[in-house]
């Protein structure tokens, strides 16, 4: 069902109402009905891109300024793709910018993700033994750039989701100081919270500079931030 709402100065707004149906949870019904109304759920049907997310890492990009032409990124938990598919047309790796250095982008997940223009993709668990040796033989070198937009399946309890992901996160920054060469940027997704605070420190003492953003993107009512670490010392 589709709703008219006056927006003012004779503009209307098309809102779309979910009715609850036989079997569905009201929370899937509330769940259904925020996708469908989410501008950038709509604005990423409309442009091709896998998910809402692909516009966190480009406002993200647009404030911070590393991705550029020629570098190398690895994405880990890169499903559904959107995070790659931004990385791509911006270090070029998908060679649209002919007059351009070609950059790599390599995005590894735990479940197999469709195929993405410019993007080398595997399955892997990064945790594994050895997963760091591979990537780096992927790379046939190091990253200049490591990406992580993991969250833990949430468990319904906000404190206990709230470690789960920056153990996660945590567990990505380690990944990162084995494959990230000197001057990299790591960037992550983490969950305000208070249990971030030993995470900041580890950041600190490894990154000449280490930020934390909210994009418009992510949702207002979501606790989830970005620390942005540039310039590895390893």
């Amino acid at each position: 069902m589709v709703e008219k709402n006056n927006s003012g100065r004779g503009q209307r707004e098309l809102k779309v109402k979910v009715k609850t149906a036989r079997g569905r949870k009201l929370s899937s019904t509330r769940w259904l009905q925020r996708q469908l109304n989410d501008p950038y759920v709509r604005r990423a049907t409309s442009e091709g891109m896998r998910g809402r997310a692909a516009y966190k890492i480009s406002e993200i990009d647009d404030k911070f300024r590393f991705f550029a032409p020629g570098v190398r990124v690895v994405d880990l938990g890169c499903a559904p793709g959107g995070w790659c598919q931004i990385a791509s047309e911006r270090v070029n790796s998908n060679n649209n910018k002919k007059n351009k250095e070609v950059g790599f982008v390599l995005g590894i997940d735990l479940k197999e993700v469709e195929p993405i223009a410019g993007v080398d993709l595997y399955t892997l668990d990064f945790l594994d033994e050895g997963a760091d040796l591979l990537v780096q033989g992927w790379l046939n070198g190091t990253a200049d750039i490591v990406l992580s937009d993991m969250a833990a399946a949430s468990s319904g309890h906000k404190q206990t989701d709230h470690l789960r992901i920056i153990s996660l996160c945590e567990a990505a920054a380690y990944f990162s100081f084995d494959v990230l060469k000197e001057g990299g940027t790591f960037v992550a997704k983490v969950l305000a919270g208070g249990a971030e605070g030993n995470l900041q420190k580890i950041l600190k003492e490894k990154f000449r500079k280490v930020d934390n953003f909210k994009p418009a993107a992510s949702r207002s009512d979501s606790s989830e931030k970005f620390v942005i670490c540039q310039g590895y010392r390893p």
